[in-house]
């Protein structure tokens, strides 16, 4: 870990822009400039891309980018999630081919984890990896799956070995999407929007080097994946300020933006906008209504409590503490929100709110709103699993009876 203090940090880091900041440069140029300098991800280790420092002299780095106009590392998508597993889990060949390349937004990633037959019992995935010589042959079914239709990797979970228990049978592997043998298609949702996909494998393959961890580690693995995803689940970031910016890398970034971000132009409305709350009761008058003010007030509250929640996890992040279940809890708070919204909207909109169209209100986002909310109860572990995740590690309640242990292969299953 870097001894330096923010005052050296500062001065290295300006130093180091001015001498090598071009907005006139191809974007995957700088980038790689960037990654190899090690102040793109300033937080990870120095021998992999990084400077080691701890993340509140990262926000630092962040802080004097912004400064200049800079453009950072490539961040959307599920990539950086892509990225920490491999940083703890992965090889050295797997950190030298991958890492620098998530960097530069050269590589796309997208997640393989849920089954249509097993929701978000992820343990019971049912998709198969069989080694057969220098590959593992993988045939099976995933859905749900953020960007598959423009990825080129993508994080996969499959089961490897059916006489043991459901856990401990799964392997984790890295696989090419783009190859024969991986079909994806899109899946229209109640809201308009199609950001997911459902993927068939039909003897894809996997090279024996492409393996996260050991044998039989998928389960582990793949905790780190979703405990990274669950701590981002308070929000995406706000949009960048750097839209009017002139120059080659400013053109190709906001191109390279508006594709990522294409899947989750409804997450806002997602979330349920609690931005939106006090200028909808003003616009509808409810704010003049004593039973609306009470159940504004009510939601007003929850969505400042789930704030700091967030916050805290965000804290503890910057002080270099793993990641606990404070993931859990700011994804089931961010729940409890997202339904409180709906129903103050719905409240104060009356039977309007299920009208859509440029003459409903606020151009249908309201009617978007009702229908999209009920995603954040599901995506990325339900409610039920976060509830099951707080009992046993926070409170430290006895786990649930399971009539699921024994070989996964005499496990029912739907």
């Amino acid at each position: 870990m870097s001894t330096m203090n923010e005052a050296e940090v500062r001065a290295e880091v300006r130093e180091w822009l001015a001498a090598n900041w071009d907005p006139d440069l191809p974007l995957v140029e700088w980038r790689g400039r960037l990654a190899d300098s090690g102040w793109g991800m300033p937080q990870w280790p120095r021998e992999w891309y990084g400077r080691g420092l701890p993340m509140a002299l990262a926000r630092v780095v962040e802080e004097e980018l912004a400064a200049v106009g800079a453009v950072g590392v490539a961040k959307s998508g599920v990539r950086l999630l892509a990225a920490a597993t491999i940083l703890e889990h992965g090889s050295d060949l797997h950190k030298k081919r991958y890492l620098r390349r998530i960097l530069t937004g050269e590589d796309t990633w997208c997640q393989f984890f849920s089954e249509p037959g097993s929701g978000s019992d992820l343990a019971g995935a049912t998709t198969k990896a069989e080694l057969q010589g220098d590959f593992w042959i993988v045939n099976g079914q995933k859905v749900w799956t953020t960007s598959a239709h423009h990825a080129d990797h993508g994080m996969l979970l499959a089961r490897t070995d059916w006489d043991a228990p459901k856990h401990e049978g799964m392997s984790y592997f890295i696989i090419d999407v783009k190859q024969p043998g991986v079909d994806v298609q899109p899946l229209r949702q109640m809201n308009g929007h199609a950001s997911f996909n459902q993927v068939f494998f039909t003897d894809a393959k996997v090279p024996k080097e492409n393996l996260v961890g050991r044998v039989g580690d998928g389960w582990k693995v793949a905790m780190t994946t979703l405990a990274h995803e669950r701590r981002g689940a308070d929000g995406l970031p706000p949009p960048s300020k750097r839209g009017m910016r002139i120059g080659k890398i400013h053109a190709e970034e906001r191109a390279e933006t508006e594709k990522a971000n294409q899947p989750y132009k409804w997450y806002p409305q997602r979330a349920g906008r609690v931005d939106l709350i006090i200028d909808r009761a003003k616009e509808t008058g409810a704010n003049k209504d004593p039973v609306a003010r009470q159940e504004i007030a009510k939601l007003m509250t929850l969505a400042k409590c789930a704030e700091w929640t967030a916050r805290r996890a965000r804290a503890a992040q910057q002080q270099g503490r793993p990641q606990g279940p404070e993931g859990s809890l700011g994804k089931l708070a961010a729940s409890h929100v997202a339904r409180a919204c709906a129903r103050v909207h719905t409240l104060m909109t009356g039977t309007a709110a299920m009208l859509t169209g440029p003459e409903s209100p606020r151009d249908g986002i309201i009617a978007e709103i009702l229908v999209s909310v009920p995603a954040v109860s599901i995506a990325g572990g339900t409610d039920e699993i976060q509830r099951n995740i707080i009992a046993e590690r926070v409170l430290e309640l006895p786990k649930e009876p399971r009539f699921d242990t024994g070989p996964f292969r005499n496990v029912r299953r739907n």
